[in-house]
Parts: C-alpha cells; sequence; structure tokens
C-alpha cells in the first residue's frame, strides 16, 4: 500500500475543483500546485561563533525531516567582519511528500502555536505566486525542545507555486488552510 500526505490528497479532491471552479480552468494542469518550499535562516552572530551554524543546521533537519545546508557569504564585508566562504546560516529545500507533510504540520500545529496569532499577513507574495513568510521564533515547531535551544531565532519560509498571479496563490494557499488575516 503506498502512502499518501493528507493534505496530498485534499489538494486533488477538493481544492482542484474548487480553484478551476473560481477561475475557469479548462485543463486539470492549469491549476496552479505547490512545487517547493524552502526554508532559510541566516544567523547575524555566527562570525563570532561557528557552533551557532551547526546548531541552525541541526534544528532545521529536525523541523523539516530532511538534512539542511549551510550557507556561505559570497563576498567580503569589512563592517560585518565578513570573509568570503564563511557559513553564515542554514537551508533546506522540501519538495514531494516531504513538502506536503511540513504544509500540513505548519499550518495545523505551528501557526497556531505563534504567540499572539491573529493570522498571516498577505503582504508576502512576489508577484508571480509565490509566498514568503517570516518566523520569528523556532520554538513553535512541536519537534524543538526548548531546553535544548542555545539561542531563539527567526527563519523565512517561501511557498513556491505554479500560479500566474498573486491572486491565484492566494486563493490555492487559502483552499490549502493557510489562515489569512481578513
Amino acid at each position: 500500500m503506498e502512502y499518501t500526505p493528507r493534505l496530498r490528497k485534499e489538494y486533488s479532491e477538493r481544492v482542484i475543483a474548487a480553484l478551476t471552479e473560481k477561475f475557469g480552468y479548462k485543463n486539470v494542469m492549469e491549476v496552479p500546485q505547490l512545487t517547493k518550499v524552502c526554508l532559510s535562516q541566516g544567523i547575524g552572530n555566527a562570525v563570532s561563533d561557528k557552533k551557532l551554524v551547526d546548531s541552525a543546521v541541526e534544528e532545521m533537519s529536525i523541523i523539516s525531516g530532511q538534512k539542511a545546508m549551510p550557507t556561505y557569504s559570497k563576498k567580503d564585508i569589512s563592517n560585518f567582519k565578513l570573509r568570503k566562504g564563511m557559513p553564515i546560516g542554514a537551508k533546506v529545500t522540501l519538495r514531494g511528500e516531504k513538502m506536503w507533510e511540513f504544509v500540513d504540520r505548519f499550518v495545523a500545529i505551528s501557526l497556531p502555536r505563534t504567540r499572539d496569532f491573529r493570522g498571516i499577513e498577505a503582504k508576502g507574495f512576489d508577484g508571480r505566486g509565490n509566498y514568503t513568510l517570516g518566523i520569528k521564533e523556532q520554538i513553535i515547531f512541536p519537534e524543538i525542545d526548548i531546553d535544548k535551544i542555545k539561542n531563539i531565532t527567526g527563519m523565512d519560509i517561501t511557498f513556491v507555486t505554479t500560479a500566474k498571479t498573486n491572486d491565484e496563490a492566494k486563493e490555492l494557499l487559502i483552499q490549502l488552510g493557510f489562515p489569512f488575516k481578513k
């Protein structure tokens, strides 16, 4: 028996029909879909302490369920005491089943755990159907043990879709359960 993530099944059964009805797509292939989710984290204090990047990579691997990669600086910036090739952050890109599982956990469990949560802003669209939002604390994810983390850091999460416009992408994310502010 093959496993299909719950949100992927819901997309196939309900979301495609709802989007086709709203936008009048003639072909199923026209319906926008989620292609990947990119998580990235910049560590400002990584210049002075290299272990911060290692802990960020470890935390992102736990959150995403996939090995995260450290990111390195591309050029020297003397004001920040930054040299080319120094580790300054971590990133991970999710596709397929892991992406659907992450989005399901993120919308259903992590977002409601955010302090003073009233919905997410709709300002993060880039004009091409991609949505980016920033998280202030990585402790909203239930996989993170609060007692074991050294410092609280934020991260950026980008949801890449095949939508042509922001309206199509927003409707797709609403159908997937994203709680946008009214």
